[in-house]
């Protein structure tokens, strides 16, 4: 009876893993309900903290096509599955971290690369999404502007210099 349950929770977690962008292991020993109620809104909408089985979270992992986690699976876990922005996410678990101690990162897999503990910390210290693009646009538009004046300058230029050559000319016709 108990065989069926466990089928339709590594199915679950599966698809879990397969439709999330990132997923971040923590072992969540120590923490108290209400603390783990605190992280799951700290994560924001595009991510799911979900405290699991390990055993049934490898199979689940496994059969996602990420076997990285494997040595992860022990002692107390629990899977952050994120949909949206990692880094958001991964800026509310080291966040929340700094503050509970007894969270502890101990990896994670972003678009099917696995990620140590260290490097989501570096994820987290990442400017968000929105940022990134606005510095990236920021970039592009001074290096239009630039070329805009570059452009503009050439025949701004050839008219001051036909100005003075037509201007010494008259001074030049006058005085004779």
């Amino acid at each position: 009876m108990a065989r069926p349950d466990k089928a339709a929770a590594v199915a679950e977690l599966a698809d879990q893993f397969r439709s999330s962008n990132a997923a971040v292991l923590t072992e969540y020993r120590g923490l108290t309900v209400a603390q783990l109620k605190t992280l799951r809104r700290s994560l924001g909408e595009d991510a799911q903290y979900a405290v699991v089985k390990n055993t049934l979270t490898k199979i689940a992992a496994n059969e996602a096509g990420i076997s990285s986690l494997d040595d992860l699976f022990n002692g107390p876990t629990a899977v952050a599955f994120i949909t949206g922005d990692p880094v958001t996410s991964a800026k509310g678990l080291r966040d929340f971290a700094k503050d509970n101690p007894n969270l502890v990162i101990k990896g994670g897999v972003l678009d099917g690369k696995a990620l140590s503990a260290d490097e989501i910390k570096k994820l987290a210290d990442l400017e968000s999404r929105e940022v990134l693009l606005a510095k990236l646009a920021g970039a592009f538009k001074g290096k239009q502007t630039q070329t805009a004046r570059l452009f503009q300058a050439l025949p701004s230029k050839f008219v001051r210099t036909a100005e003075a050559l037509r201007v010494k000319q008259a001074e030049q016709g006058g005085a004779e």
